[in-house]
């Protein structure tokens, strides 16, 4: 106070742009290659420290990276800045190891193919230096432990391999010109080297070229071994897995369906969602995806086709079919079309670190939403606008149904999706950030953005609601190339807690920070 002489100081305003820089690349295609269809990325996901990186591709593997600028300093961070090192350096990672997930399979009772490819990868707790994960294909769900082990090898064989012992006397093996054919445990087949006869005696003194095998541990071998898999529990194929912050559940999501699993147990699931009519005509909209509450192991949210959200609180009930919030915006009037309900089904949510806002992706926006506030969303930030014209087009060749993924910053002031081209777009969400900066998955990441000039949100109630583009207002870039429906950026993944993007470019993994 100062005897009331306190300064006061203005509210800082919306943080600055942010300018990417491109970091690394793996898999990288040379000019011409053609991509093969089981090589393309399928899923991306960090884990909680930010240390580990997944991805899974339509071939069924899944490859781990690992960070690599963190360890070279061989010094935690507290460390760091008590010698006054700069730890400022973006994150760098390097390939750890990969195993193969799922298989195709063929369920014979309904002769319908199961495709190999990863939906979804996500983390579960480490424990003893050991990595756990689950992943997931259309059926089948498998909980994954990636550990260490030490190779075992022996140094040293029981017999020298320069001399052979015979009834006392020791014949030089450089000697002859035949090797001696030895048998894998150190015996021979041929009689007279064989001393394990009944009329063998020891020799005074012993065997001096009899030795004890060493075994040594040297080198380190990742290992990945599947601890459980979880299977038969959905009819329908599996869009979501999400494990609870209580470390010993998670849930799973088809079209109809949200079925509660416990990690330690394959053989039985709690159904706490279940959307299907008892007449499959009358089924007017299916989950597109669920994820939990990141803090409350009690809740959790899923998306529909028909663009609402269902917050579920499992203390309710058993079974969760009604929920406690439910978010979604009225349709305005008089612009209903053939397409409404398609671009409005969402395909894609997360919760934002600290579980108060939920950010969701449909075809056209990205809508960030409050849990406290379910009249509608607080901001909607324009993607897809200048695809309008072309429905019908993208409609013709399924592209309407693409299936974009959304991401938050660990901050949550900002938030990324993918879109055509390979491009991605990152938007400022904080209160009057006009931040809406597109980016190209490549070495180059601004070679295509199209710079639009900076307009203030506009308010449309007493809690500000942002209406904001995309760098883009046409269907063709800053250098007039027509945007590529055949090349999409689906997947996508920020870092928890560094301002570092990981997204899939086809079988390219490409990672920025900024």
């Amino acid at each position: 106070m100062n005897g009331g002489d306190e300064v006061m100081t203005a509210p800082a305003g919306p943080p600055q742009p942010l300018e990417w820089k491109f970091s690394q690349v793996f898999g990288e295609r040379t000019a011409g290659e053609e991509v093969q269809e089981v090589d393309i990325i399928s899923a991306i996901e960090f884990d909680k420290t930010g240390d580990h990186l997944a991805t899974g591709d339509r071939g069924g593997r899944v490859v781990l990276f690992e960070r690599t600028d963190t360890k070279d300093h061989g010094a935690s961070r507290r460390d760091l800045e008590r010698m006054d090192y700069p730890i400022n350096r973006h994150p760098e990672f390097r390939y750890k190891t990969e195993f193969q997930s799922h298989e195709p399979e063929f369920d014979y009772l309904k002769s319908l193919e199961i495709e190999e490819k990863i939906n979804k990868i996500r983390w579960c707790q480490t424990a003893n230096g050991a990595l756990f994960l689950l992943s997931t294909n259309d059926k089948t769900i498998k909980f994954w432990k990636v550990q260490e082990k030490k190779v075992k090898k022996i140094s040293d064989m029981n017999l020298d391999p320069l001399k052979a012992v015979g009834n006392g006397s020791t014949a030089s093996s450089s000697n002859s010109n035949s090797p001696i054919p030895c048998l894998a445990n150190g015996g021979s087949p041929d009689r007279s080297y064989n001393y394990l006869e009944n009329d063998f005696s020891f020799p005074p003194g012993g065997l001096p070229s009899l030795r004890l095998p060493v075994v040594t541990s040297q080198e380190t071998n990742l290992v990945a071994r599947c601890r459980r898999v979880y299977t038969h529990a959905h009819d329908y194929h599996i869009n979501s897995i999400s494990n609870n912050s209580d470390g010993e559940t998670f849930i799973s999501a088809d079209d109809l369906r949200i079925n509660l699993w416990n990690l330690e147990i394959s053989n039985q699931s709690f159904n706490i969602v279940d959307v299907k009519p008892a007449n499959m005509e009358d089924l007017t909209e299916v989950i597109t995806s669920a994820e939990f509450h990141p803090t409350h192991c009690n809740m959790f949210a899923y998306s529909s086709s028909k663009g609402s959200i269902r917050l579920i609180d499992l203390r309710q009930s058993a079974l969760c079919d009604s929920h406690a919030k439910l978010f979604e915006e009225p349709e305005a009037p008089g612009s209903r079309s053939f397409f409404t309900e398609i671009i409005a089904s969402i395909s894609d949510i997360k919760f934002a670190r600290d579980g108060r806002y939920i950010l969701s992706r449909d075809y056209m926006t990205l809508k960030l939403w409050d849990i406290n506030m379910d009249s509608g969303p607080v901001a909607t930030l324009q993607v897809h606008e200048y695809l309008r014209p072309k429905l019908c087009d993208l409609y013709e060749n399924d592209s309407i149904f693409d299936k974009f993924e959304c991401c938050l910053s660990g901050d949550g002031l900002r938030v990324a999706t993918g879109s055509y081209s390979n491009l991605f777009r990152v938007f400022g969400c904080a209160p009057g950030s006009t931040e809406a900066t597109t980016l190209e998955a490549s070495k180059n990441p601004t070679r295509r953005q199209v710079q639009t000039p900076s307009r203030p949100s506009r308010s449309l109630s007493s809690i500000t609601r942002v209406v904001r583009r995309g760098a883009d207002s046409s269907g063709v870039d800053a250098n007039g190339n027509a945007f590529d429906f055949t090349t999409k950026l689906l997947h996508l993944a920020w870092h928890p807690t560094e301002n570092s993007i990981a997204c899939a470019a086809a079988n390219s993994l490409y990672l920025y920070y900024a």
